[in-house]
């Protein structure tokens, strides 16, 4: 994959543990943490200014075609996760974005992961590859220049 930022600014976004998500145990099941991931990426693209909803109501499909996940510590319902997201790289027609989950109350590192996106022509059957919009294109890399200007901050 074609690498423009080799690591993005790092954005926050809070959620918490619901019942529905937790398993006999009372800890956060492991499917849940997916949900959470697309969650946080989703916000993420929103406070970029470049909504899934508008992407996919133009044609563009962003589907998941690699994820990875390393659970390290276990989340218990109603526990508040600080969800940090960001582009590690773009290539011509994909993204890939890196996690860390973190629980809010004492910042222990309850998982971390990884997701790559193919970009693809909805308006096709079967959905088929296509390059990145020149608008997700420039968000991105609009938003890796602002961090290489202010070291250090994160969104939340």
């Amino acid at each position: 994959m074609a690498s423009t930022p080799s690591e993005g600014p790092w954005f926050e976004h809070r959620l918490r543990v619901r019942y529905g998500e937790t398993d006999q145990m009372g800890r956060a099941h492991h499917a849940s943490y997916v949900l959470y991931l697309e969650e946080a990426r989703t916000r993420m693209m929103d406070h970029l200014g470049c909504s899934y909803s508008a992407l996919e109501a133009d044609g563009i499909g962003l589907p998941v075609r690699r994820l990875e996940l390393r659970y390290r510590e276990g989340a218990g319902y109603d526990e508040e996760l600080i969800v940090r997201t960001r582009l590690e790289a773009m290539g011509a027609a994909s993204l890939r974005f890196a996690y860390e989950l973190l629980r809010a109350a004492d910042g222990a590192l309850v998982a971390t992961g990884q997701t790559e996106l193919a970009c693809v022509d909805l308006g096709r059957t079967p959905p088929a590859p296509v390059g990145l919009p020149a608008l997700v294109r420039t968000l991105f890399e609009a938003s890796s220049r602002a961090e290489e200007r202010s070291e250090g901050v994160t969104e939340s």
